[in-house]
């Protein structure tokens, strides 16, 4: 076993913060705060737990496991089940929802104010055509990238934070435009943090790898101790966001979408200068996140198909269809993103916790029922907000909070215990 050394925990983590913030996240935190106004931290308490605090447990849910892949947290559903979860949640995931919110964020975030005549297709085609090439082959551009714009995007929103601290915008709203603790929810599923954690951690995988660590002992202590900087470094950002977006709660942002409003925001507080500083470091960033989530999905897919889905052809396959879906911008994205994230991020949520705490459960059963019934409460819940006439689910207890599927999950993980299960 080798010592793990504190320059590889703290490479490793600005890594997996890099992947994970991407400044795709950047953008929620800010609306939240702007919302929620005096009840930013109550907001940003339950975004954050339901972000960074569900990602990090299905980190060490995954450790604790070993299975260093997409199918680590959902392995107890059954092989087969698992394989077709981990495919479902990688594609909802990557070319579907964040990777071409990447290229709509990094367009609206100042390019598009910069160049008033810049056609988002051109901008996106561009865009995609340098995450295909940098993904088919390798580069050091792409360690650049996280190794040193990372840092100097984390710096520079640290800058805008302690402007904002130091005289704030305007005073913060006593009361909430909305429902504080739905929201707060609502806004961390949106993130699609938890939901990239097997991604994360293929991308990464290979550099733990090249470090030296090659027992499974070491990488999950390596892992673990990175998971822990990059979960400190999310708190003090997402946080800070929210605060700052609380300063603009009493009036005068409300026609900002999310993006626009952390470009307004910038320059309330830095000027032109501090937009476009913001705006070609934002399009780095983003390059990170899309470059990982696309080279984590694609290794992803070789591997689950047992080679059938060749990397370099989902690479670009990938690429495109990302391209078009960006192009719709990132408010409709958002928007799309709500239901689909609101139904699988509970089976996600439950499967984690119980694998978790997965030594501890024998029966098999327990995972899978209490999945299926946070399945089907939450995509009933969908369902009625599209007009379906499942009232039955308003009745459920912490269903105001979006939280409906969390009693009847437990009562399918008690129903499984009884369950006898087939391997045993």
């Amino acid at each position: 076993m080798n010592q793990i050394k504190g320059k590889d925990i703290l490479a490793v983590g600005l890594t997996m913060f890099a992947i994970f913030f991407g400044a795709g996240n950047l953008i929620f935190p800010p609306h939240l705060g702007r919302i929620t106004g005096g009840e930013w931290f109550i907001g940003f308490f339950f975004f954050f737990i339901v972000d960074v605090g569900v990602s990090m447990l299905a980190i060490f849910a995954t450790i604790r496991s070993r299975d260093f892949s997409m199918t680590g947290v959902p392995s107890r559903l059954g092989k087969k089940a698992a394989t077709i979860v981990a495919i479902i949640i990688a594609t909802c995931l990557a070319p579907c929802l964040c990777v071409p919110r990447t290229a709509a964020t990094t367009f609206e975030m100042g390019w598009a104010q910069m160049f008033p005549n810049l056609n988002i297709w051109v901008f996106s085609f561009v865009f995609f055509a340098v995450v295909c090439f940098l993904t088919i082959r390798p580069s050091k551009v792409v360690d650049i990238v996280g190794n040193y714009l990372t840092p100097i995007l984390v710096l520079c929103i640290l800058v805008l934070l302690l402007l904002g601290i130091v005289d704030p915008i305007g005073p913060i709203a006593e009361s909430s435009q909305v429902e504080t603790i739905k929201e707060g929810i609502v806004n961390g599923y949106q993130t699609m943090d938890p939901l990239g954690i097997g991604l994360v951690i293929v991308a990464i995988m290979g550099a733990v790898t090249e470090k030296g660590y090659q027992s499974r002992e070491d990488q999950a202590k390596l892992l673990a101790r990175s998971a822990a900087i990059a979960g400190a470094l999310l708190f003090i950002v997402y946080g800070g966001l929210s605060y700052l977006g609380a300063t603009v709660s009493n009036g005068g942002f409300e026609d900002y979408n999310q993006a626009a409003l952390v470009v307004a925001l910038t320059q309330e507080l830095m000027g032109t200068w501090g937009v476009i500083m913001m705006a070609v470091i934002v399009l780095f960033a983003c390059l990170t996140t899309a470059i990982g989530l696309t080279s984590g999905f694609a290794g992803t897919l070789e591997t689950l198909t047992n080679g059938k889905c060749k990397y370099k052809v989902t690479v670009v396959v990938m690429s495109i269809f990302s391209f078009v879906v960006s192009n719709a911008g990132i408010s409709t994205i958002i928007s799309v993103a709500a239901p689909i994230l609101s139904v699988i991020f509970p089976c996600f949520i439950t499967m984690t916790v119980l694998m978790f705490f997965g030594k501890y459960i024998k029966n098999d059963n327990v995972i899978r029922i209490a999945t299926l019934f946070a399945f089907i409460i939450s995509l009933s819940e969908v369902l009625t907000g599209f007009g379906l006439p499942l009232h039955y689910t308003k009745m459920l207890p912490l269903s105001p909070y979006q939280c409906g599927w969390i009693v009847p999950a437990i009562i399918g993980g008690v129903i499984g215990h009884f369950i006898p299960d087939r391997k045993a």
